[in-house]
Protein backbone atom coordinates (compact mmCIF):
# COMPACT_ATOMS: atom_id res chain seq x y z
CA UNK A 1 0.00 0.00 0.00
CA UNK A 2 1.05 3.56 -1.09
CA UNK A 3 1.83 5.86 1.45
CA UNK A 4 -1.14 8.80 2.32
CA UNK A 5 1.94 11.70 1.45
CA UNK A 6 5.49 11.22 0.26
CA UNK A 7 7.06 14.77 0.20
CA UNK A 8 10.35 15.29 -0.81
CA UNK A 9 12.93 17.92 -1.12
CA UNK A 10 10.48 20.87 -0.07
CA UNK A 11 11.45 24.26 0.17
CA UNK A 12 10.12 27.38 1.06
CA UNK A 13 11.43 30.79 1.24
CA UNK A 14 9.98 34.29 3.00
CA UNK A 15 11.91 37.41 2.98
CA UNK A 16 14.73 37.09 4.55
CA UNK A 17 14.02 33.21 6.05
CA UNK A 18 14.30 29.87 4.30
CA UNK A 19 11.41 28.25 6.21
CA UNK A 20 12.12 25.09 4.58
CA UNK A 21 15.13 23.91 3.14
CA UNK A 22 14.96 20.37 0.97
CA UNK A 23 12.48 18.45 3.58
CA UNK A 24 11.28 15.18 3.32
CA UNK A 25 8.34 13.73 4.97
CA UNK A 26 6.14 10.86 4.46
CA UNK A 27 2.57 9.70 6.34
CA UNK A 28 1.54 5.55 6.03
CA UNK A 29 -2.32 4.68 6.46
CA UNK A 30 -2.91 3.67 10.18
CA UNK A 31 0.02 5.77 11.21
CA UNK A 32 0.61 8.40 13.90
CA UNK A 33 3.71 10.46 12.90
CA UNK A 34 4.45 13.06 15.42
CA UNK A 35 6.58 15.92 13.82
CA UNK A 36 8.48 18.31 16.68
CA UNK A 37 10.98 20.92 16.88
CA UNK A 38 11.48 24.75 18.11
CA UNK A 39 9.35 26.97 17.52
CA UNK A 40 10.81 28.57 13.81
CA UNK A 41 11.87 25.01 12.94
CA UNK A 42 9.82 24.61 10.29
CA UNK A 43 6.91 22.68 11.37
CA UNK A 44 3.64 25.27 10.37
CA UNK A 45 5.39 25.39 6.98
CA UNK A 46 5.34 22.23 6.36
CA UNK A 47 2.00 22.08 7.45
CA UNK A 48 0.56 24.82 5.86
CA UNK A 49 1.98 23.83 2.05
CA UNK A 50 0.26 20.08 3.18
CA UNK A 51 -2.74 21.61 3.85
CA UNK A 52 -2.71 24.24 0.74
CA UNK A 53 -2.19 27.39 2.81
CA UNK A 54 1.37 28.03 1.76
CA UNK A 55 2.82 27.40 -2.22
CA UNK A 56 5.98 25.26 -2.15
CA UNK A 57 9.15 26.84 -4.20
CA UNK A 58 10.39 24.02 -4.87
CA UNK A 59 10.41 20.20 -4.02
CA UNK A 60 7.26 17.33 -4.75
CA UNK A 61 4.43 16.09 -3.10
CA UNK A 62 2.93 12.96 -3.53
CA UNK A 63 -0.34 12.17 -2.42
CA UNK A 64 -1.18 8.13 -2.61
CA UNK A 65 1.06 7.47 -4.98
CA UNK A 66 -0.07 10.09 -7.23
CA UNK A 67 1.69 13.39 -7.60
CA UNK A 68 0.01 16.87 -6.88
CA UNK A 69 1.12 20.24 -8.74
CA UNK A 70 -0.08 22.71 -6.79
CA UNK A 71 -2.64 22.36 -3.62
CA UNK A 72 -5.15 25.16 -2.17
CA UNK A 73 -7.26 24.48 0.57
CA UNK A 74 -9.98 23.81 -1.33
CA UNK A 75 -7.85 20.82 -2.80
CA UNK A 76 -6.45 19.42 0.57
CA UNK A 77 -9.91 19.04 1.86
CA UNK A 78 -11.04 17.10 -1.32
CA UNK A 79 -8.54 15.19 -1.07
CA UNK A 80 -9.70 14.20 2.69
CA UNK A 81 -7.20 16.59 4.69
CA UNK A 82 -8.20 17.62 7.54
CA UNK A 83 -6.66 20.14 10.43
CA UNK A 84 -7.61 20.48 14.35
CA UNK A 85 -5.28 23.42 15.40
CA UNK A 86 -4.85 24.92 18.85
CA UNK A 87 -6.73 28.04 18.40
CA UNK A 88 -9.89 26.67 17.51
CA UNK A 89 -10.97 27.90 13.88
CA UNK A 90 -14.57 27.03 13.74
CA UNK A 91 -17.04 29.23 13.55
CA UNK A 92 -18.15 30.36 17.45
CA UNK A 93 -20.99 32.14 17.03
CA UNK A 94 -23.10 29.29 15.41
CA UNK A 95 -24.22 25.88 17.42
CA UNK A 96 -22.00 22.58 17.24
CA UNK A 97 -24.38 21.10 14.46
CA UNK A 98 -24.06 24.48 12.06
CA UNK A 99 -20.54 24.08 12.88
CA UNK A 100 -20.45 20.19 11.31
CA UNK A 101 -22.79 21.28 8.01
CA UNK A 102 -21.21 25.02 7.30
CA UNK A 103 -22.45 25.30 4.09
CA UNK A 104 -24.12 21.94 3.45
CA UNK A 105 -26.90 22.28 6.08
CA UNK A 106 -29.64 18.91 5.69
CA UNK A 107 -32.77 20.15 3.92
CA UNK A 108 -36.47 18.82 5.34
CA UNK A 109 -38.72 17.63 2.44
CA UNK A 110 -40.43 21.26 2.61
CA UNK A 111 -37.13 22.72 1.09
CA UNK A 112 -36.29 24.71 4.39
CA UNK A 113 -33.22 23.33 6.45
CA UNK A 114 -34.13 20.30 8.84
CA UNK A 115 -32.60 21.81 12.32
CA UNK A 116 -33.73 18.00 13.85
CA UNK A 117 -31.40 15.87 10.99
CA UNK A 118 -28.40 18.40 11.63
CA UNK A 119 -28.48 17.90 15.39
CA UNK A 120 -29.43 13.78 15.59
CA UNK A 121 -26.19 13.51 12.58
CA UNK A 122 -23.63 14.85 14.93
CA UNK A 123 -25.34 13.89 18.09
CA UNK A 124 -24.82 10.60 16.95
CA UNK A 125 -21.01 11.34 15.88
CA UNK A 126 -20.31 13.06 19.50
CA UNK A 127 -21.92 10.11 21.44
CA UNK A 128 -19.85 7.58 19.32
CA UNK A 129 -16.51 9.71 20.41
CA UNK A 130 -17.63 9.50 23.57
CA UNK A 131 -18.31 13.47 24.13
CA UNK A 132 -20.72 14.93 26.26
CA UNK A 133 -21.39 17.64 23.98
CA UNK A 134 -25.24 19.12 22.91
CA UNK A 135 -24.86 19.90 19.56
CA UNK A 136 -27.40 22.52 19.71
CA UNK A 137 -25.06 24.53 22.47
CA UNK A 138 -23.41 27.86 20.62
CA UNK A 139 -19.58 27.02 20.49
CA UNK A 140 -18.53 30.60 21.68
CA UNK A 141 -20.49 29.13 25.08
CA UNK A 142 -18.67 25.71 25.51
CA UNK A 143 -15.38 25.69 27.45
CA UNK A 144 -12.47 26.08 25.04
CA UNK A 145 -11.19 22.28 25.55
CA UNK A 146 -14.70 20.99 24.60
CA UNK A 147 -14.30 23.43 21.31
CA UNK A 148 -11.48 21.86 20.59
CA UNK A 149 -13.35 18.15 20.96
CA UNK A 150 -15.68 19.57 18.75
CA UNK A 151 -13.11 20.37 15.77
CA UNK A 152 -12.15 16.61 16.62
CA UNK A 153 -15.34 15.31 15.73
CA UNK A 154 -16.02 17.39 12.61
CA UNK A 155 -13.04 16.14 11.46
CA UNK A 156 -13.87 12.09 11.78
CA UNK A 157 -17.77 13.02 10.81
CA UNK A 158 -16.01 14.51 7.17
CA UNK A 159 -14.01 11.33 7.17
CA UNK A 160 -11.26 12.63 6.96
CA UNK A 161 -7.90 10.45 5.78
CA UNK A 162 -5.25 13.27 7.15
CA UNK A 163 -5.61 14.62 10.08
CA UNK A 164 -3.48 17.16 12.01
CA UNK A 165 -3.33 17.89 15.15
CA UNK A 166 -1.58 21.06 16.19
CA UNK A 167 -0.50 21.14 20.34
CA UNK A 168 -4.08 19.42 20.39
CA UNK A 169 -3.60 18.62 24.58
CA UNK A 170 -2.23 22.26 25.51
CA UNK A 171 -5.54 23.04 27.34
CA UNK A 172 -7.15 19.08 28.08
CA UNK A 173 -7.33 17.89 31.13
CA UNK A 174 -5.36 14.75 31.72
CA UNK A 175 -8.92 12.84 31.30
CA UNK A 176 -9.49 14.68 28.05
CA UNK A 177 -6.11 13.83 27.24
CA UNK A 178 -6.99 10.13 27.50
CA UNK A 179 -9.85 10.39 25.68
CA UNK A 180 -8.07 12.11 22.60
CA UNK A 181 -5.68 9.84 22.91
CA UNK A 182 -8.80 6.87 22.50
CA UNK A 183 -9.98 8.80 19.20
CA UNK A 184 -6.79 8.66 17.57
CA UNK A 185 -6.25 4.70 18.42
CA UNK A 186 -9.67 4.38 16.93
CA UNK A 187 -8.67 6.75 13.53
CA UNK A 188 -5.34 4.89 13.38
CA UNK A 189 -6.91 0.99 13.91
CA UNK A 190 -9.63 2.67 10.98
CA UNK A 191 -6.16 3.06 8.66
CA UNK A 192 -6.34 7.10 8.74
CA UNK A 193 -2.96 9.09 8.97
CA UNK A 194 -2.04 11.64 11.46
CA UNK A 195 0.34 14.07 11.59
CA UNK A 196 0.44 14.76 15.47
CA UNK A 197 2.24 18.36 16.69
CA UNK A 198 3.49 18.88 19.77
CA UNK A 199 5.75 20.19 22.54
CA UNK A 200 4.76 17.51 24.99
CA UNK A 201 7.64 14.64 24.29
CA UNK A 202 6.40 12.21 26.42
CA UNK A 203 2.81 12.04 24.46
CA UNK A 204 5.34 10.90 21.18
CA UNK A 205 5.73 7.86 23.23
CA UNK A 206 2.51 7.55 24.22
CA UNK A 207 0.63 7.65 20.79
CA UNK A 208 3.18 8.10 18.33
CA UNK A 209 4.65 5.85 16.05
CA UNK A 210 6.96 7.37 13.95
CA UNK A 211 8.93 11.18 14.91
CA UNK A 212 10.78 13.53 12.46
CA UNK A 213 12.81 16.15 13.92
CA UNK A 214 13.02 19.82 12.08
CA UNK A 215 15.56 22.45 13.04
CA UNK A 216 15.86 25.41 11.49
CA UNK A 217 13.66 24.79 8.37
CA UNK A 218 15.74 21.24 7.86
CA UNK A 219 14.93 17.96 8.26
CA UNK A 220 17.35 16.39 11.23
CA UNK A 221 16.24 13.08 11.79
CA UNK A 222 12.76 10.51 11.42
CA UNK A 223 13.11 7.56 13.50
CA UNK A 224 10.74 5.00 14.72
CA UNK A 225 9.44 6.21 18.11
CA UNK A 226 10.86 3.02 19.90
CA UNK A 227 14.24 3.87 18.80
CA UNK A 228 14.58 7.12 20.92
CA UNK A 229 13.45 8.49 24.49
CA UNK A 230 12.60 12.07 25.47
CA UNK A 231 16.23 13.34 26.56
CA UNK A 232 17.77 11.96 22.71
CA UNK A 233 14.53 14.03 20.98
CA UNK A 234 15.51 17.39 23.06
CA UNK A 235 19.22 16.19 21.91
CA UNK A 236 18.27 16.57 18.80
CA UNK A 237 16.02 19.63 18.94
CA UNK A 238 17.69 21.76 20.73
CA UNK A 239 21.17 19.90 22.01
CA UNK A 240 20.58 19.24 25.62
CA UNK A 241 19.01 16.80 27.64
CA UNK A 242 15.04 17.05 30.06
CA UNK A 243 17.26 16.99 33.38
CA UNK A 244 18.70 20.30 31.99
CA UNK A 245 15.74 21.71 31.28
CA UNK A 246 14.09 21.99 34.85
CA UNK A 247 17.02 22.63 36.98
CA UNK A 248 17.41 26.10 38.15
CA UNK A 249 19.18 27.72 40.75
CA UNK A 250 17.40 28.28 44.16
CA UNK A 251 17.97 30.33 46.81
CA UNK A 252 16.08 30.47 50.38
CA UNK A 253 13.12 32.97 50.47
CA UNK A 254 12.73 36.01 51.68
CA UNK A 255 10.46 37.27 54.21
CA UNK A 256 6.65 36.69 53.23
CA UNK A 257 5.38 39.58 50.34
CA UNK A 258 2.24 38.52 49.46
CA UNK A 259 -0.32 36.63 51.84
CA UNK A 260 -3.63 35.72 50.98
CA UNK A 261 -6.24 35.15 53.92
CA UNK A 262 -9.86 33.37 53.37
CA UNK A 263 -9.94 34.20 50.03
CA UNK A 264 -13.36 33.37 48.92
CA UNK A 265 -15.23 33.94 45.63
CA UNK A 266 -17.99 31.81 45.02
CA UNK A 267 -18.67 29.26 43.50
CA UNK A 268 -14.55 29.09 41.96
CA UNK A 269 -12.99 28.89 45.17
CA UNK A 270 -13.47 29.28 48.96
CA UNK A 271 -11.39 29.62 52.00
CA UNK A 272 -8.10 29.90 50.38
CA UNK A 273 -4.76 31.12 52.47
CA UNK A 274 -1.11 31.01 51.77
CA UNK A 275 1.93 33.16 52.06
CA UNK A 276 4.74 33.88 49.42
CA UNK A 277 8.01 34.63 50.12
CA UNK A 278 10.41 37.16 48.23
CA UNK A 279 11.80 35.44 45.34
CA UNK A 280 9.98 32.33 45.89
CA UNK A 281 8.03 30.34 43.31
CA UNK A 282 4.55 29.20 44.88
CA UNK A 283 2.36 27.12 42.69
CA UNK A 284 -1.38 26.60 42.66
CA UNK A 285 -2.15 23.00 40.92
CA UNK A 286 -5.01 21.67 40.22
CA UNK A 287 -7.67 20.42 37.22
CA UNK A 288 -9.60 22.75 34.97
CA UNK A 289 -12.32 24.38 37.15
CA UNK A 290 -10.51 24.00 40.70
CA UNK A 291 -10.03 28.02 40.69
CA UNK A 292 -6.37 28.82 40.17
CA UNK A 293 -6.75 31.02 37.61
CA UNK A 294 -9.79 32.36 39.23
CA UNK A 295 -7.50 33.32 42.54
CA UNK A 296 -5.04 35.34 40.37
CA UNK A 297 -7.79 37.33 38.88
CA UNK A 298 -8.83 38.39 42.36
CA UNK A 299 -5.58 38.97 43.48
CA UNK A 300 -4.87 41.51 40.84
CA UNK A 301 -8.39 43.10 40.84
CA UNK A 302 -9.89 41.68 38.01
CA UNK A 303 -12.31 40.16 39.71
CA UNK A 304 -13.62 41.11 43.01
CA UNK A 305 -13.61 38.59 46.62
CA UNK A 306 -16.54 37.67 48.45
CA UNK A 307 -14.74 37.23 51.72
CA UNK A 308 -10.98 37.10 52.76
CA UNK A 309 -8.14 39.64 52.20
CA UNK A 310 -4.97 40.22 50.37
CA UNK A 311 -1.74 42.22 52.41
CA UNK A 312 1.20 42.92 49.56
CA UNK A 313 4.53 43.43 51.99
CA UNK A 314 2.23 43.40 55.59
CA UNK A 315 -0.21 45.98 54.08
CA UNK A 316 -3.97 45.17 52.93
CA UNK A 317 -4.50 46.01 49.81
CA UNK A 318 -8.11 46.21 48.44
CA UNK A 319 -7.66 46.30 43.97
CA UNK A 320 -10.64 47.59 42.25
CA UNK A 321 -9.26 47.37 38.66
CA UNK A 322 -5.70 45.80 37.38
CA UNK A 323 -3.92 48.95 37.27
CA UNK A 324 -4.51 49.60 41.42
CA UNK A 325 -2.32 46.32 40.87
CA UNK A 326 0.13 47.53 38.58
CA UNK A 327 0.78 51.06 40.91
CA UNK A 328 1.51 48.26 43.57
CA UNK A 329 4.01 46.56 41.45
CA UNK A 330 2.01 43.21 40.68
CA UNK A 331 2.33 42.25 36.95
CA UNK A 332 0.36 39.44 35.40
CA UNK A 333 0.83 36.58 33.05
CA UNK A 334 -2.61 35.51 31.57
CA UNK A 335 -3.08 31.96 30.18
CA UNK A 336 -4.92 33.07 27.07
CA UNK A 337 -1.26 35.70 26.27
CA UNK A 338 -3.39 36.23 22.41
CA UNK A 339 -6.64 37.49 23.54
CA UNK A 340 -5.64 38.71 27.22
CA UNK A 341 -1.68 39.69 27.49
CA UNK A 342 -0.89 41.27 23.72
CA UNK A 343 -2.13 43.43 20.75
CA UNK A 344 -1.88 40.94 18.23
CA UNK A 345 -2.04 43.79 15.10
CA UNK A 346 0.58 46.36 17.45
CA UNK A 347 4.22 46.42 17.15
CA UNK A 348 6.60 44.75 19.51
CA UNK A 349 7.79 48.42 21.41
CA UNK A 350 3.71 49.06 21.95
CA UNK A 351 3.34 45.81 23.33
CA UNK A 352 6.56 46.50 25.70
CA UNK A 353 5.10 49.61 27.36
CA UNK A 354 1.48 48.62 27.19
CA UNK A 355 1.51 49.12 31.01
CA UNK A 356 4.04 52.04 30.99
CA UNK A 357 2.13 54.58 29.19
CA UNK A 358 1.44 56.48 32.14
CA UNK A 359 4.56 56.91 33.79
CA UNK A 360 6.18 57.76 30.05
CA UNK A 361 4.08 60.28 28.85
CA UNK A 362 3.28 63.89 30.28
CA UNK A 363 -0.47 65.51 29.78
CA UNK A 364 -0.81 63.33 26.99
CA UNK A 365 3.01 63.95 25.38
CA UNK A 366 4.52 60.56 25.22
CA UNK A 367 8.15 60.52 25.68
CA UNK A 368 9.23 58.68 22.80
CA UNK A 369 12.62 57.98 23.42
CA UNK A 370 11.77 56.61 26.74
CA UNK A 371 9.01 54.43 24.95
CA UNK A 372 12.35 53.10 22.16
CA UNK A 373 14.71 52.69 25.48
CA UNK A 374 11.97 50.75 27.51
CA UNK A 375 11.71 47.95 24.54
CA UNK A 376 15.15 47.68 23.90
CA UNK A 377 15.72 47.23 27.39
CA UNK A 378 13.12 44.43 27.23
CA UNK A 379 14.43 43.07 23.47
CA UNK A 380 18.09 43.08 25.02
CA UNK A 381 17.53 41.62 29.23
CA UNK A 382 15.11 39.00 27.46
CA UNK A 383 16.78 38.12 24.26
CA UNK A 384 13.86 38.37 22.21
CA UNK A 385 14.61 37.42 18.85
CA UNK A 386 12.41 40.11 16.70
CA UNK A 387 14.39 42.46 13.90
CA UNK A 388 13.36 45.04 15.37
CA UNK A 389 11.19 46.68 17.99
CA UNK A 390 8.93 47.59 14.99
CA UNK A 391 7.77 44.02 14.19
CA UNK A 392 4.24 43.23 14.50
CA UNK A 393 4.00 41.06 17.39
CA UNK A 394 1.53 38.39 15.90
CA UNK A 395 4.64 37.99 13.77
CA UNK A 396 6.79 36.33 16.46
CA UNK A 397 6.90 32.97 17.97
CA UNK A 398 4.71 31.90 21.33
CA UNK A 399 7.81 32.07 23.47
CA UNK A 400 9.25 35.61 22.27
CA UNK A 401 5.47 36.92 22.58
CA UNK A 402 5.68 35.68 25.93
CA UNK A 403 8.76 37.07 26.50
CA UNK A 404 7.59 40.35 25.35
CA UNK A 405 4.90 40.10 27.77
CA UNK A 406 7.32 39.14 30.56
CA UNK A 407 9.38 42.47 30.14
CA UNK A 408 6.77 44.93 29.96
CA UNK A 409 5.70 43.40 33.67
CA UNK A 410 9.78 44.27 34.43
CA UNK A 411 9.38 47.60 32.78
CA UNK A 412 6.87 48.44 35.00
CA UNK A 413 9.12 47.14 38.17
CA UNK A 414 6.53 44.33 39.26
CA UNK A 415 7.82 42.50 42.26
CA UNK A 416 5.37 40.06 42.01
CA UNK A 417 4.51 37.72 38.97
CA UNK A 418 1.07 36.07 39.05
CA UNK A 419 1.92 33.52 36.06
CA UNK A 420 -0.94 31.70 34.44
CA UNK A 421 0.34 28.68 32.04
CA UNK A 422 3.47 30.53 30.98
CA UNK A 423 4.68 27.92 29.10
CA UNK A 424 0.83 27.52 26.79
CA UNK A 425 1.67 27.61 22.94
CA UNK A 426 6.19 27.36 23.43
CA UNK A 427 7.78 24.94 22.47
CA UNK A 428 10.67 23.22 24.26
CA UNK A 429 13.75 25.41 23.86
CA UNK A 430 11.94 28.56 24.59
CA UNK A 431 10.34 26.98 27.55
CA UNK A 432 13.95 26.26 28.58
CA UNK A 433 14.82 29.78 28.16
CA UNK A 434 11.42 31.10 30.11
CA UNK A 435 12.51 28.90 32.90
CA UNK A 436 16.17 30.50 33.20
CA UNK A 437 14.61 34.00 33.10
CA UNK A 438 12.57 33.15 36.09
CA UNK A 439 15.92 31.80 37.81
CA UNK A 440 17.08 35.26 37.47
CA UNK A 441 14.54 37.11 38.36
CA UNK A 442 13.65 35.26 41.91
CA UNK A 443 17.43 35.48 42.24
CA UNK A 444 16.71 39.25 42.15
CA UNK A 445 13.54 38.96 44.79
CA UNK A 446 11.23 38.78 42.54
CA UNK A 447 8.14 36.62 43.43
CA UNK A 448 6.46 34.22 41.10
CA UNK A 449 2.87 32.86 41.85
CA UNK A 450 2.93 30.36 39.31
CA UNK A 451 -0.07 28.19 37.68
CA UNK A 452 0.60 25.14 35.21
CA UNK A 453 -1.50 22.24 34.54
CA UNK A 454 2.23 20.16 33.51
CA UNK A 455 3.45 18.22 36.32
CA UNK A 456 7.01 18.72 35.31
CA UNK A 457 7.26 21.99 34.66
CA UNK A 458 5.32 22.33 38.35
CA UNK A 459 7.44 20.27 40.28
CA UNK A 460 10.80 21.70 38.33
CA UNK A 461 10.13 24.94 39.38
CA UNK A 462 7.98 25.63 42.25
CA UNK A 463 9.35 25.62 45.90
CA UNK A 464 5.68 24.83 47.61
CA UNK A 465 2.68 23.64 45.88
CA UNK A 466 -1.16 24.72 47.01
CA UNK A 467 -3.43 21.63 45.54
CA UNK A 468 -6.93 22.62 44.73
CA UNK A 469 -10.09 20.65 44.08
CA UNK A 470 -13.29 21.94 43.54
CA UNK A 471 -12.04 25.30 44.91
CA UNK A 472 -11.45 23.99 47.93
CA UNK A 473 -7.74 23.84 49.14
CA UNK A 474 -6.24 20.30 49.76
CA UNK A 475 -2.93 21.56 51.15
CA UNK A 476 0.37 22.98 50.55
CA UNK A 477 3.25 20.40 49.64
CA UNK A 478 6.50 21.52 50.06
CA UNK A 479 9.48 20.31 47.22
CA UNK A 480 10.98 17.23 49.46
CA UNK A 481 7.51 15.93 49.29
CA UNK A 482 6.81 16.42 45.59
CA UNK A 483 5.39 13.50 44.33
CA UNK A 484 3.96 13.20 40.80
CA UNK A 485 0.92 10.87 42.43
CA UNK A 486 0.54 12.41 45.53
CA UNK A 487 -0.23 15.87 43.62
CA UNK A 488 -2.34 13.98 41.50
CA UNK A 489 -4.55 12.52 44.42
CA UNK A 490 -4.77 15.27 46.09
CA UNK A 491 -6.19 17.72 42.80
CA UNK A 492 -8.65 14.59 42.30
CA UNK A 493 -9.59 15.66 45.77
CA UNK A 494 -8.32 12.85 47.71
CA UNK A 495 -6.92 13.70 51.17
CA UNK A 496 -3.03 12.60 51.41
Amino acid sequence: MSDLITARGLTKTFPGVRALDQVDFSLRPGEVHALVGENGSGKSTLIKILMGVYRRDGGSIEIRGQPVQELTPQHARALGFAAVYQDVTLARQLSVAENFFLGAMPHASWGGISWEEASRRSGAVLHDLGLDIDPRSRLLDLPVAKQEMVAIAKAVFENSEVIVFDEPTALLTDDETQLLFTIIRRLRAAGKGIIYITHRLEEVFSICDRVTVLKDGTRVRTLDSTETDQDGLMRLMVGRSMADMYTIQRLPPGEPVLEVEGLTREPRFRRVSFAVGKGEIFGLFGLVGSGRTEILRVIYGADRPDAGRVMVNGTPVAFFHPRDAIKTRIGFLAEDRKMQSIALPLTVRVNANLTSYPAISRFGVLDVAAERANAASCIERLRVKTPSDQQIIRNLSGGNQQKIVLGRNLISKAQILLCDEPTIGVDVGAKSEIYKIFERLTAEGITILLVSSYLPEMMGLADRVLVLYEGNPMGIVVRRDFNEEKLVRLASGIAA
